[in-house]
């Protein structure tokens, strides 16, 4: 038996998140809302060309969630400096989160939108850069 559309769970490829801090920008604004998107292989392995990562390893995640972060407050960009720029408690909550949408472990967890009822899965897991 085939299934249709309608019988398949929708595949979510960008998440929301609040950090427990927030990033401080030059001009004092506080951002706390943002959004991540799930990694493709390109963004697992392209930071290991980075020069920064070929001199400090532990760069790894600085680049990666540099790349899969698209929205924070109302910055016009997301770049290294950016998360360089975090708390360590707001570094480490996007490290977690990414571990988590990302699928890392292999487990899921079904939710339902609370304003539609829409049933979707989402993952739970660990690994950062770990795939």
């Amino acid at each position: 038996m085939t299934e249709t559309t309608a019988d398949m769970p929708q595949l979510r490829t960008e998440f929301d998140f609040e950090l427990p801090s927030g990033y401080l920008d030059s001009d004092g604004a506080l951002h706390r809302q943002g959004r991540m998107r799930l990694a493709t292989g390109r963004d697992e392995l392209s930071p290991l060309i980075d020069q920064r990562v070929r001199e400090n390893p532990a760069y790894l995640g600085i680049v990666l969630l540099s790349l899969v972060i698209t929205r924070l407050g109302t910055l016009p960009r997301i770049d290294a400096s950016v998360i360089e720029g975090l708390l360590a408690t707001d570094l480490a909550y996007l490290q977690n989160f990414y571990r988590a949408i990302n699928d890392l472990n292999g487990e899921t967890s079904t939710v339902a939108c609370p304003a539609c009822g829409t049933q979707f899965a989402i993952p739970t897991g660990s690994g950062l850069g770990e795939s």
